[in-house]
């Protein structure tokens, strides 16, 4: 049996284009505006906003993109080697997480402040170590001798389910930075309302990808 594969509208195929190349951007600029706001190394707290916007906002969001078949920085390259570079942009998410995460526990021990005592630091901690357990989950995917006796097409399909919420779970983490107390008092007006838009807009993108990649998959088995 043949299939036939529709001509994609150039229309569609544009705004697809739009839309990658703009979420590059603005993670890059939110990140950056994080990083002059926190004024890292300023103070034991300034590293815990730069971090964590750098972790899950740059690194993690970089890390999705390299698989846009529409503005991924190296789609000519083999999907492979996007694997590997995906799970080093992971580990490196992971890294800063753990850094901020470390900073911020420290920094209220230092001012006998309680921990996890908010919205923000629960669901942080939370998305940390899942964001952990999802780059160790990769693994198999990087190696397939680990998982032998597996499917690797389900497991594909789990690790880019498990992913997609992991990443949506790190964008609330940020939403919930933003509406926190030293943010909401270093920014006021339509500047809060447009640094929010950032990590939405950026989990809409994600959201798109992923869930087209698989529904494209779904159509081809048909």
């Amino acid at each position: 049996m043949t299939v036939h594969h529709e001509p994609e509208p150039k229309l569609y195929r544009y705004s697809r284009i739009v839309c990658g190349v703009s979420t590059h951007v603005l993670c890059a600029v939110f990140t950056g505006f994080i990083t002059v706001l926190a004024k890292p190394g300023s103070s034991l707290f300034s590293w815990h906003p730069f971090l964590m916007t750098l972790g899950f906002s740059f690194f993690m969001t970089e890390a999705v993109l390299l698989f846009n078949p529409y503005s991924s920085p190296i789609r000519k390259l083999k999907h492979k080697t996007k694997g590997r570079l995906h799970w080093i942009l992971q580990c490196l998410c992971v890294c800063c997480a753990t850094a901020g995460l470390c900073a911020i526990f420290y920094n209220k021990n230092l001012n006998d402040k309680p921990h996890f005592t908010s919205w923000h630091g629960l669901v942080g901690v939370i998305t940390v170590s899942v964001v952990g357990l999802q780059s160790l989950g990769g693994l198999p995917l990087l190696y397939p001798k680990v998982a032998k006796g597996w499917s690797l097409a389900k497991l594909k399909r789990y690790h880019a389910t498990s992913g997609l919420l992991t990443y949506l779970l790190g964008s609330v983490s940020l939403f919930l930075g933003l509406c926190s107390s030293w943010f909401s008092d270093s920014v006021s007006g339509y500047v809060w309302y447009l640094a929010v838009l950032c990590p939405v807009l950026c989990a809409l993108v994600v959201m798109s990808q992923v869930t087209n990649a698989y529904m494209a998959r779904k159509r081809m088995q048909y």
